[in-house]
């Protein structure tokens, strides 16, 4: 049965994603965490998407957990009030800035964006799911719906903030929280050695490593990351 010594948990969503992207972790933890899922749609720079959710936390003190963008956002969140967080995981993302060529795909993928929305997400879905969890017509649809319904501004708006936002290595070492790092073993967006070297740099973490997964895998392989992540929240509550 769900307390109030049970500890708030905020999920911070990816590109163009909305609280569907949580879906099953919000169900799956309800019994041990107030669970809530951020807005990232209104912020124009990863900055004020971490002020914005600041800002409307329902707690003063809260565990944090983020996904490919919502990490990024998530890292910004422990520089600007770390004392806030109980705990911190990062899924599918990265602490790194954007590289030349990774700041040239975003700048196309703008672009495209502006006349042809539908065939930039189109185009994004076998880089964010397993090949396996392509053939899955029910979840890409979903992830396309997610992505429909938020629109191409938002789409660029993010992408703008992504594109912008600042290298969090030489903050990772700051971090003290409980700490989980997880990725899907085939991200091809966010690769293991990514997260390998957040763990080497954020004392105490662990990482988990989810097979038969690519970048999504709240929803690849949710018992699996609902597996990691109450083994995670139970170093807060236990």
């Amino acid at each position: 049965m769900l307390t109030t010594q049970c500890p708030h948990l905020v999920l911070l969503p990816g590109l163009v994603n909305d609280s569907r992207l949580w879906q099953h972790q919000a169900a799956g933890l309800a019994n041990i965490a107030h669970v809530s899922v951020g807005d990232l749609t209104k912020g124009h720079t990863i900055a004020e998407m971490a002020s914005d959710i600041l800002a409307s936390a329902p707690a003063p003190q809260f565990a944090l957990a983020g996904l490919s963008m919502g990490g990024y956002v998530a890292l910004e969140i422990m520089r600007q009030a770390p004392e806030r967080i109980l705990a911190l995981a990062l899924l599918d993302t990265s602490a790194r800035p954007d590289t030349p060529i990774a700041l040239e795909n975003r700048s196309a993928a703008i672009e495209q964006a502006e006349s042809n929305y539908q065939s930039v997400i189109k185009e994004l879905m076998p880089k964010q799911l397993h090949p396996i969890h392509m053939e899955d017509a029910e979840l890409v649809g979903m992830i396309t719906d997610m992505a429909m319904s938020l629109g191409n501004k938002t789409f660029i708006r993010q992408q703008r903030a992504i594109a912008g936002r600042i290298d969090s290595i030489p903050s990772l070492s700051l971090i003290k929280c409980p700490t989980l790092v997880l990725c899907g073993r085939d991200d091809a967006i966010t690769p293991i050695g990514l997260h390998q070297e957040m763990v080497t740099a954020i004392e105490g973490s662990g990482l988990s490593i989810i097979d038969d997964c690519g970048h999504l895998s709240a929803l690849e392989q949710p018992a699996r990351v609902n597996e990691a992540l109450a083994q995670w929240l139970a170093k807060i509550t236990s």
